[in-house]
């Protein structure tokens, strides 16, 4: 979320970064800005009749201590007045809240604001390649598709998942599954090596989570929802790591707070249709492993490279080819202020594709989140800088696999570091 604040005494400014996201005004200030001079105009007379309905109150038992009659017509009138005050600052209260939670509304449809070093751009054309890795495995022969190669394996069953789901739905069987399990457990390891805490959180999740970290009120419709309760299904273990900590107030010396945790991940992916219809990337459900950290606004642009290092190491480990892009103002995911996307090799289509999408989102979800932190020695408290990337998406990383570890005969190769978890090394 952003700062009131900042917005009512820098609006130009902040009308200005909001339409680098788009290059046009799509983000009005106007709406929150003429509330919120409403606002304050009432809350302004609403003071001044307090303070007068106050006044009053004195001046009555005044009046009857020095003599004048309770009942008499000098008591009367003012009781009449601070009855009619009280009656009108009952009016204003409800508009208040009105105002106030329409302003909130507002401010929960905004995105974050881009960095100042972010690209400029308007959509994802003009991301700003920032190097390579990986070019020396790239494959020497012609590959199959990583979803033919597995049916052919015998290790994915997508027509028999359809029928117990719907289209989206994905089964793997035998030496596919525990390449699965085996990818989460590698990722997992590298992650707790490299000095972040494991959590296992709910997968079911409350809409104030989702509001913290800005899936709601904006994208409901990507999310699915539970009928009869208030829990959604999680579309990342980004947004129950972050929430550990919503309404709270830290100490500097905890932080950075680094987490990893494997989830079961769920999207409905809205306006994604006739798009990646076949094999891994585009699912409904799918297993990732992420990483979040909770950090100083002073130390939150390096942990922010630390994060994209953290992420590759990976990629590099299992030596497959990727290219790191950086994201411009016009592909900034809405609660990124800055982005790095990893772009795995996939042989068969001759692309790369996102695997890793590593945000740096400043103070916005420690805003919406209320999760702040206070210094020694220093009076009040600041917020959180949030930071988020996989580490990385499952699905995509076996897809990859199963391309880029083609052999001539058809089979597949297990990566180096994988195969003491598979106990083999060919599928």
């Amino acid at each position: 979320m952003l700062d009131l604040k900042q917005i009512r005494e820098n609006s130009e400014q902040i009308q200005e970064r909001l339409n680098r996201r788009s290059g046009s005004n799509e983000y009005d200030l106007s709406p929150i800005l003429d509330r919120d001079r409403a606002s304050r105009e009432l809350e302004v007379t609403r003071t001044q009749l307090q303070a007068r309905s106050n006044e009053i109150g004195k001046l009555i038992g005044q009046k009857i201590k020095g003599g004048s009659d309770p009942k008499g017509e000098e008591v009367k009138a003012l009781k009449e007045e601070g009855n009619e005050l009280k009656t009108k600052l009952s009016e204003l209260e409800p508009q208040e809240k009105a105002l106030k939670a329409q302003i909130e509304a507002l401010l929960l449809q905004l995105p974050n604001l881009p960095s100042d070093s972010t690209p400029l751009g308007k959509n994802e054309t003009e991301n700003v390649e920032v190097r390579r890795w990986g070019d020396e495995y790239l494959p020497k022969i012609e590959v199959l598709p990583h979803w033919e190669v597995a049916e052919r394996l015998g290790i994915l069953e997508v027509e028999r998942a359809v029928k117990i789901a719907q289209s989206r739905f994905i089964a793997l069987m035998g030496a596919g599954a525990a390449l699965e399990r085996a990818l989460i457990n590698f990722m997992l390891d590298r992650q707790i090596e490299a000095g972040y805490l494991e959590a296992i959180p709910p997968v079911l999740i409350n809409s104030a989570s989702l509001q913290g970290t800005g899936q709601l009120p904006k994208f409901a419709e990507e999310s699915f929802k539970c009928s009869e309760d208030d829990l959604w299904l999680a579309p990342t273990a980004e947004v129950p790591l972050t929430n550990l900590y919503r309404e709270e107030i830290l100490e500097a010396e905890q932080l950075p707070i680094k987490h990893c945790a494997y989830t079961p991940c769920f999207r409905r992916e809205a306006g994604s249709y006739g798009k990646d219809t076949r094999g891994l990337i585009r699912l409904h459900q799918f297993n990732k492993v992420e990483l979040v950290k909770i950090v100083h606004p002073e130390t939150s642009e390096a942990e922010h490279q630390s994060l994209v290092n953290d992420a590759e190491a990976i990629l590099q480990a299992l030596k497959l080819p990727y290219r790191v892009l950086e994201l411009c103002t016009g592909d900034l995911g809405f609660g990124a202020n800055k982005c790095y996307d990893l772009e795995v090799w996939l042989p068969s289509s001759g692309t790369y594709r996102e695997i890793s999408s590593c945000s740096n989102c400043g103070d916005f979800q420690g805003r919406r989140g209320n999760i702040r932190f206070k210094e020694k020695g220093k009076k009040g408290t600041q917020y959180v800088h949030t930071l988020n990337g996989s580490g990385l998406a499952i699905g995509r990383t076996m897809a990859a696999i199963l391309e880029n570890y083609q052999q001539p005969d058809g089979t597949v190769k297990i990566p180096d570091v994988l195969q003491s978890y598979l106990k083999r090394d060919i599928l």
